[in-house]
């Protein structure tokens, strides 16, 4: 089909030790259903095995869900370690418990807009389709 686009690849991720993971496979499905390409990585992923399955799968986002107080430093080594391996070009952003302030300190220091609970998955669908349009090539 010339012309055709190929579908936006996302990375869902938990890292930490939070064993709650029914909200990354909501996310899933949902970015699923609107056509994406999704790889599930499970529970208990370290900032290290993300950036390596990221790298490893091409993927144009890393969605990290996180449910703890270390989202801060979780999100910002999974970006530092993509910076470093050259793959800054992949939009890291994700959801979960995570009070405003540091979604806002997050959001200065380069992770995409990041998503609290009870958020529709729309939302965020509506978000990586923009932000590709914008960024990921056919």
């Amino acid at each position: 089909m010339p012309g055709a686009k190929r579908p936006i690849r996302v990375l869902v991720a938990k890292p930490g030790l939070d064993g709650h993971d029914r909200g990354a496979k909501v996310v899933a499905a949902a970015l699923r259903d609107a056509g994406m390409e999704v790889i599930y990585t499970g529970l208990h992923q370290t900032p290290e095995m993300i950036t390596q399955a990221a790298i490893q799968e091409d993927v144009d986002v890393v969605g990290l869900s996180i449910l703890s107080v270390a989202a801060v430093s979780l999100k910002k080594k999974v970006k530092k370690l993509l910076v470093e391996a050259g793959r800054d070009d992949i939009l890291v952003t994700g959801g979960g418990i995570i009070p405003s302030e540091d979604m806002k300190a997050l959001e200065r220091q380069g992770i995409g807009r990041l998503f609290g609970a009870g958020t529709p998955t729309s939302d965020l669908v509506k978000y990586i389709e923009e932000w590709a349009a914008e960024h990921v090539s056919a």
